[in-house]
């Protein structure tokens, strides 16, 4: 397999200059106060990832005579699209496999791109030995979604656009699955300028890479699971395992609440649209999980193809978890007036109240108490605080329920 070298990397640049879009980098103030926080957003990509970047470059560099016979890929996502377009793009016949699991708007815009779509019953590794069997018996070419040093070139382009758009720039968080983005743009940054702190993030539920660094070597995860499906991958790629060695200075994770916590944080504060997995790099600075106060730093944020059932689900998540929602059971004595002082104290201190369940008779309680559950809308965790401890004060006692 050809070495990565720079060269390559602006050769990449050179060859995605007239197919991508070079994302715009945004000043972020309030992600983390204590940082000058850059998101680049790769979430506007066309195919809305990053992804399309590699998949490209890498079809652009095949023979006449691998093109004729067509590729081939496996991916429940952006990788799908990504290899789908640059296909369509080059003019060549493009496979793809994916999980029959896989949500209808991810099939359907990888059909738009213009791929073949064969559906596999039962999950990403299925697909994948799917995707295999088929190579093998057609002669077509494996695009692998991060272990290729292609691919990993045309991720790296981001590292060049970065350090042209932000010169003085002193640290940068990238998401991490199989690490084909971060290899390249570490890569990038570090034979450029190698005081640039890179910093990877996983999600605590698919920690591969973060365990294999650990362990020094490879490890396949049992199981993986995360809301952040475009990193949910179980065993690093060899060369992207090596370039991790060498290149980054650290990988960290990030909870699912946090990553709810991030999306939210970029709809509400810079109106952008986020998958998971593009928003664990704002989660990792968001709640200081790397260390970059005083410093000039970019957020990757590197995809947004979000599953829209799943982004009510996450906003409602993220709205606990920031202190911007609160539940509350409260122990009533069953008598006139009680519902009348409880929500005059929520209304005195400028809550919300967005639901109201009302139960007598439970278990727990006496018989002549009643359990009201109250769901309300705060501005943050020192705001339910005064709400709670108002309530306290007045005499009504709040139950863990």
């Amino acid at each position: 397999m050809d070495m990565l070298t720079l060269d390559k990397v602006y050769h990449a640049k050179h060859v995605l200059k007239q197919i991508i879009r070079e994302t715009e980098v945004i000043k972020a103030p309030k992600i983390n106060p204590e940082a000058e926080v850059y998101l680049k957003t790769e979430n506007l990509q066309i195919t809305g990832s990053f992804k399309v970047r590699g998949a490209y470059y890498k079809i652009s560099q095949l023979s006449d005579e691998e093109k004729s016979h067509g590729v081939i890929a496996c991916s429940a996502g952006n990788h799908a699209q990504g290899v789908a377009l640059a296909a369509t793009k080059n003019g060549i016949k493009s496979i793809i496999c994916l999980p029959d699991g896989a949500p209808i708007s991810k099939v359907e815009a990888t059909k738009g791109y213009g791929a073949e779509v064969c559906l596999v019953e039962g999950v990403y590794d299925d697909a994948y030995n799917k995707a295999l069997e088929l190579r093998d018996a057609h002669g077509y070419t494996f695009i692998h979604p991060f272990d290729d040093e292609n691919v990993i070139a045309g991720q790296g382009t981001i590292g060049l656009e970065l350090i042209e758009q932000l010169p003085d720039l002193e640290a940068v968080v990238v998401p991490v699955g199989g690490g084909g983005l971060i290899s390249g743009v570490a890569f990038a940054l570090k034979t450029l300028n190698p005081n640039i702190k890179v910093y990877g993030v996983q999600a605590s539920g698919a920690p591969s890479m973060v365990e294999s660094l650990a362990e020094d070597k490879i490890k396949c995860l049992a199981s993986v699971s995360t809301i952040a499906d475009g990193i949910k991958v179980k065993e690093p790629g060899e060369h992207t395992f090596e370039y991790c060695k060498q290149y980054v200075d650290e990988i960290v994770t990030v909870t699912d609440d946090e990553v709810s916590s991030a999306i939210l944080a970029l709809i509400e504060q810079h109106k952008l649209i986020s998958e998971g997995a593009g928003a664990v790099s704002v989660a990792a600075v968001m709640f200081n999980k790397v260390p970059v106060k005083g410093k000039k730093v970019v957020c990757l944020v590197s995809g947004g193809n979000i599953d829209v059932t799943i982004l009510s689900r996450v906003i409602k998540r993220g709205l606990l978890k920031s202190g911007r929602s609160d539940t509350m059971a409260i122990q009533l004595e069953d008598k006139p007036g009680q519902l009348l002082g409880v929500s005059k104290i929520i209304a005195q201190l400028g809550g919300n109240v967005v639901s109201i369940h009302h139960e007598r008779a439970s278990e727990d309680s006496d018989i002549t108490d009643c359990i009201l559950r109250i769901v309300m809308e705060t501005r943050d965790f020192d705001h339910i605080k005064k709400i709670r401890t108002a309530l306290a004060d007045a005499g009504f006692k709040i139950v863990k329920k």
